[in-house]
């Protein structure tokens, strides 16, 4: 029996409720209920959400941890940052790269606990990154320049929000800026707030409160329909100004052998 059913079932029963005064706690059928008891479904996140807040738990814990007679809430560290994620596999169990668009960017503010919602996404396949937790994100504006609007950001799902690093590129999901991809200003200690950069100097840095961040992911690789342009044609002012860091190099190392 998976966690979240057993857990349903022996908290109910804790409490005394039959199965039909329970779905009237929770607003659904009782046939809802004798189904998540059975493991014939799961709730979706926002009745989790519910179910979790009527036993007077955290989501983590309802969904993670075997809660019976013997089970006791762990303390809470604000060091570990620790997130539940919700992911999609492929045929062979392997772990999708689900993309998001720009178009939907707003749309995953609302979903992206929600495994449906992360289920129906569009999805990549990119052999190199077989190995852990990626998502795409199509970025646009040009405060990341030079990487154009409309390039997509491959990256690695961040559990621990205490291995961010300073001067790494991150896409930032939070309820006040949505999906950015900035590079990080600050170590992220205790909660505290992230500096947020962008690499055009046009844009102002700027703060985000940690309990306003959703979820965080390491920048590993982009992907971007527009090539790099030539490099321009020297002018005769360029080709001067060479030649001369060019002697006076040669100046330099003369001067050293002697």
């Amino acid at each position: 029996m998976s966690k979240i059913s057993s857990n349903i079932k022996y908290l109910r029963k804790k409490r005394g409720l039959t199965q039909q005064q329970f779905a009237d706690e929770m607003g659904i059928k009782r046939s809802l209920v004798g189904a998540y008891e059975e493991e014939r479904a799961e709730p979706k996140y926002d009745l989790l959400k519910k179910i979790a807040l009527f036993f007077e738990l955290s989501v983590d814990d309802f969904i993670n941890e075997n809660i019976n007679d013997k089970w006791a809430p762990k303390p809470k560290s604000s060091g570990d940052n620790l997130r539940i994620l919700s992911i999609s596999v492929d045929k062979d169990d392997n772990e999708n790269i689900e993309l998001v668009p720009m178009k939907a960017s707003a749309g995953y503010l609302n979903g992206y606990a929600d495994p449906e919602y992360v289920a129906e996404l569009p999805k990549l396949y990119l052999p190199m990154f077989s190995q852990g937790t990626y998502r795409a994100f199509e970025i646009k504006g040009d405060s990341m320049l030079p990487l154009p609007s409309g390039s997509t950001i491959i990256g690695e799902y961040v559990e621990n929000w205490g291995d961010i690093k300073q001067g790494d590129t991150y896409v930032i999901v939070s309820q006040s800026e949505g999906v950015v991809y900035k590079r990080i200003g600050n170590k992220y200690r205790d909660n505290k707030k992230l500096k947020l950069t962008s690499d055009n100097p046009v844009y102002e840095p700027y703060e985000i409160a940690g309990e306003d961040i959703l979820e965080v992911w390491k920048a590993k690789a982009y992907i971007s329909t527009q090539l790099p342009q030539p490099a321009p044609e020297p002018t005769m002012e360029s080709l001067t100004a060479m030649m001369a860091q060019m002697q006076r190099s040669i100046a330099n190392l003369q001067q050293g052998n002697n």
